[in-house]
């Protein structure tokens, strides 16, 4: 006994033995009055001197069908209808063995049969009756540190009367120190207009949102909508922008997955919930078929496509999931956070670089992953128009030593993260993506391992991308810069592309390249006025926006289909497959040899050679939109 407290602090020890002795206490009370009522308060001798016999074995088993239920684990001074609902159980469960121990032992060394069916109501009562009142002296002691606060408190109206408004109003009552006060809630559904929740009324729909922020003086709104789709968040910040008045947002459904709600989720209203589209339905099963219970490797698992895929990943609970990335800072964060919300996940975090091969094999070998993530890449194109060789190493021929790596040590299947920036290639960038993408249909024709692409637009507030610039730019004051007034691109959120990828894995069979029904390009001057707006300034008035023309190998637009791919529906309605074009049998033999000889390679020369190997590269050149 003295071995299993060991692990235990002191005052873990006197919590648990305080807590079995205030549930013993209720136990035996509970024996006690059940008897007194089995006999009308006048208890026959018999049964009293019986009662000593019998009274401390079904305490005893009580204790411990309670332990199993979890009763000691959880805090005295919270409790809500599932704690009643799991002591319901407990309870249930061992009058139920009384009852048939009972008629077994034909009721020799056993209460009456009468006080087991009242034992049971009036224990359940009493743990109840215990955990309520250390509930309210809790809150009875909040409230009088709240009387204590400042009164200026802001007042807030919460725009969402669903469970994850309640939710998040129940934190803020709680939490007095936020300096909050949750005055009332506001929600289309009519039925709920007049209701009370957590005794804040439901007050009006958003069509009144104006009118009930100047009535009640409201000084901050919540927008606690988490199905609510793009159209609709960026009607209701249109009129929170025109009653000035601030305003935050919690998370999408899908970014609140195994997660429960808290007020920390709150932040601004980002590009990504005006401009994103309405959410694509995944197929879960079918992804869990690929993932569940298997070895993942995750390469660039430190990136922002990387790590939203280990995060999705380990939803899927694998059998252990493997981050291979080559900087050590974001390597060591993306497996702290998985550490922190997946606390079951087997997780083998690895630095290494995708370009070194014999490292590469030796991860490969000790780990046997049967589903490999490709998301290693540099992807920043000004910065690879300068240093052609770079790209070709990580984005081409890393690309060629893990697939290869993949078929060698037996991968069910391999997933390629490419991008639209690989169609008709105007920077060295998308021409070294483009490689990557005949690497992995040349390997298809010489492995049973299953070889796959997806691609995809840009991705919102990815690391380097335009929306962290923008962000950056407006704090300093400005000016904002766009390349040209008329460049558009394909946006997706990070979790779409994510989801895209994983529902691609499920549904590759072999030499494919997925792309995603990306809707509408959207203007990135417009992208840059709407982030202004959100900061709180006017375009052009309080932050310019200057154009400082197309650089070298940018489009003006990007296409996520070459001509001559010939395209395929799937039986995912957002999800469309592309047969690939020509041969590329000896595309692996020539990046070995190019390998060799990259170290002393003039920049033009690289680029040559990637202008023969993808004949549709034509660096520096700016595409002009159609009409």
């Amino acid at each position: 006994m003295l071995f299993i407290f060991r692990k235990f602090s002191a005052n873990q020890i006197v919590r648990f033995v305080a807590l079995v002795l205030a549930y013993a206490s209720i136990l035996l009370g509970s024996l006690v009055f059940s008897l007194l009522l089995r006999f009308d308060f006048s208890v026959p001798e018999q049964y009293w001197r019986a009662f000593g016999d019998w009274s401390p074995g079904v305490i005893l088993f009580k204790l411990i069908v309670l332990g199993v239920a979890g009763q000691y684990r959880s805090l005295l001074t919270f409790f809500s209808f599932p704690d009643a609902k799991r002591l319901f159980i407990a309870l249930g469960v061992a009058a139920l063995v009384e009852a048939v121990a009972w008629f077994l032992l034909r009721g020799q060394g056993m209460p009456p049969r009468g006080v087991i069916a009242v034992d049971f109501i009036v224990s359940f009562v009493g743990l109840v009756g215990l955990r309520m009142g250390m509930r309210i002296l809790r809150e009875s002691y909040a409230g009088k540190a709240k009387s204590q606060l400042p009164r200026s408190r802001k007042k807030v109206a919460i725009l969402g009367a669903g469970s994850v408004g309640a939710t998040l109003a129940r934190e803020i009552q709680t939490k007095p120190g936020l300096g909050l006060e949750v005055v009332c809630f506001i929600d289309d559904d009519p039925h709920k207009i007049g209701k009370s929740i957590h005794g804040c009324q439901v007050v009006g729909s958003r069509r009144e949102l104006a009118e009930i922020v100047s009535r009640l003086s409201i000084d901050k709104c919540i927008i606690a909508m988490p199905n609510a789709g793009p159209a609709v968040i960026k009607e209701t910040v249109a009129v929170l922008r025109v009653c000035r008045i601030d305003h935050d947002i919690l998370p999408s459904m899908a970014q609140l997955l195994h997660r429960k709600v808290t007020v920390s989720h709150l932040r601004h209203v980002s590009p990504e919930d005006l401009l994103g589209r309405e959410p694509v339905p995944l197929d879960d099963a079918a992804i869990a078929e690929v993932i569940k219970g298997k070895m993942i490797l995750v390469t660039g698992a430190g990136g922002s496509i990387g790590s939203e895929l280990c995060r999705q990943i380990a939803a899927f609970d694998p059998a252990k999931l493997i981050l291979l990335e080559r900087s050590e800072p974001a390597l060591f964060a993306i497996e702290q956070e998985l550490v922190r919300d997946f606390k079951w996940l087997s997780i083998e975090p690895i630095a290494a670089s995708v370009c070194n091969k014999d490292r590469i094999n030796a991860i490969f070998k000790k780990f046997r992953p049967q589903v490999v993530f490709h998301a290693a890449a540099h992807k920043h194109v000004p910065l690879m128009e300068r240093q052609p060789a770079e790209a070709i190493l990580n984005n081409s021929i890393g690309t060629l030593i893990v697939s290869q790596a993949a078929s060698v040590y037996g991968c069910e299947k391999f997933i390629l993260v490419s991008t639209d920036k690989a169609v008709n290639p105007t920077n060295v960038m998308g021409a070294t993506k483009r490689v990557a993408e005949l690497v992995v249909n040349s390997m298809q024709k010489r492995t049973q391992t299953v070889f796959a692409s997806v691609r995809f637009g840009n991705v919102l507030d990815s690391s380097g991308s335009v929306i962290p610039t923008f962000r950056q730019q407006i704090a300093s004051g400005g000016p904002v810069t766009v390349t040209h007034p008329e460049i558009y691109r394909f946006f997706m959120s990070i979790p779409e592309a994510v989801g895209l990828i994983l529902q691609s894995g499920a549904q590759s069979r072999g030499g494919e390249v997925f792309v995603l029904d990306m809707g509408e390009p959207i203007k990135i001057h417009d992208l840059a006025k709407q982030m202004i707006e959100l900061s709180g300034f006017v375009p052009d008035e309080d932050i310019k926006i200057e154009f400082t023309g197309l650089r070298p190998g940018e489009k003006l637009y990007e296409e996520p289909i070459h001509q001559a791919e010939n395209v395929h529906p799937t039986n995912h309605p957002k999800l469309r497959r592309l047969v690939g074009n020509g041969d590329f049998e000896d595309i692996n033999f020539e990046l070995e040899a190019l390998r060799e000889r990259l170290v002393d390679m003039p920049d033009g020369e690289v680029k040559a050679w990637l202008r023969a190997k993808v004949p549709e590269y034509r660096p520096n050149g700016h595409s002009v939109i159609q009409t």
